[in-house]
């Protein structure tokens, strides 16, 4: 659980970018956090910018150790990037730049992959 003068702080977070950095700046160091940090990334980034970029800086960290809280934070990105800003790059982040030649299978075993990618190619047959 994050400390009061922490919250504190980062209440002042007004679109994800404090949060962003605090990851960045203590990444291992947060760990037992991460959860609320997430958490709160996603209620004050209105856009979606800071939350995909942590999904993305997060797998580029650890993508198995940080699963839970990179899955979050990319069903978060799809929800609130509504004009489609920063989905390509959170989908060539996340699964490669060669995601389109593995579309099939990805969309099969992850329904986040197949959510951006609906978004992306909406005439898509996947």
């Amino acid at each position: 659980m994050m400390d009061e003068e922490l919250k504190k702080r980062l209440s002042k977070d007004s679109d994800g970018l404090l949060t962003y950095e605090y990851i960045a700046n203590h990444i291992g160091l947060c760990d037992d956090i991460m959860d609320d940090l997430v958490e709160n990334m996603i209620t004050v980034d209105p856009t979606g910018q800071f939350v995909a970029s942590a999904a993305r800086y997060l797998a580029a960290i650890g993508s198995e150790a940080y699963a839970t809280q990179i899955s979050t934070l990319i069903s978060a990105a799809i929800d609130k990037d509504r004009e489609r800003r920063y989905l390509p790059d959170l989908i060539a982040g996340i699964w490669g730049a060669d995601y389109m030649d593995k579309a099939d299978a990805l969309s099969l075993s992850d329904n986040n992959f197949r959510r951006i990618y609906k978004r992306l190619h909406p005439t898509s047959v996947i």
